[in-house]
């Protein structure tokens, strides 16, 4: 009769279970933005194909002076002018653009003002913002200012 084989256990493993983070999810406040144009809109109804050529230029002045803060400096002392939104609290036609797009699955975008009611829109992942939209009437997010 053959003889049966039993297996060997080398090691005892670990059972105690610990959450391993690789980065603490703000840990891209002390960096300095950058950007990335991969998912840039080319349509309406927020689409940067409106912009001339000066526009352009301006757009691109004000992103280099950000260049020159960190995230903190922006999101958190500028929180007045930048700052995270909620898609939920976003316009519907924002919130439809984003389910078209296939990006209906994040929970916040970062709106960057430029001036007046001018907006960046974009997603934040890790400091580097992706940039999506051209806000120039700021109707992504309408806002009501207080007593007015």
């Amino acid at each position: 009769m053959a003889k049966k084989k039993q297996p060997k256990i080398k090691a005892i493993p670990n059972t105690e279970k610990k959450p391993k983070v690789a980065s603490s999810p703000t840990s891209f406040h002390g960096m300095r933005p950058s950007w990335r144009i991969s998912i840039i809109e080319m349509v309406e109804p927020y689409g940067w194909h409106t912009i001339n050529a000066n526009k352009i230029v301006g757009i691109k002045d004000k992103l280099a002076n950000f260049e020159k803060m960190t995230w903190a400096e922006i999101l958190i002392d500028g929180k007045k002018f930048h700052h995270t939104v909620a898609v939920s609290s976003l316009s519907s036609i924002a919130q439809a653009r984003l389910r078209e797009i296939n990006l209906d699955d994040i929970d916040e975008i970062v709106s960057i003002r430029l001036s007046g009611k001018e907006r960046i829109w974009g997603i934040l992942d890790q400091g580097v913002l992706n940039v999506l939209w051209w806000d120039p009437e700021h109707q992504i997010y309408p806002y009501e200012k207080k007593n007015t």
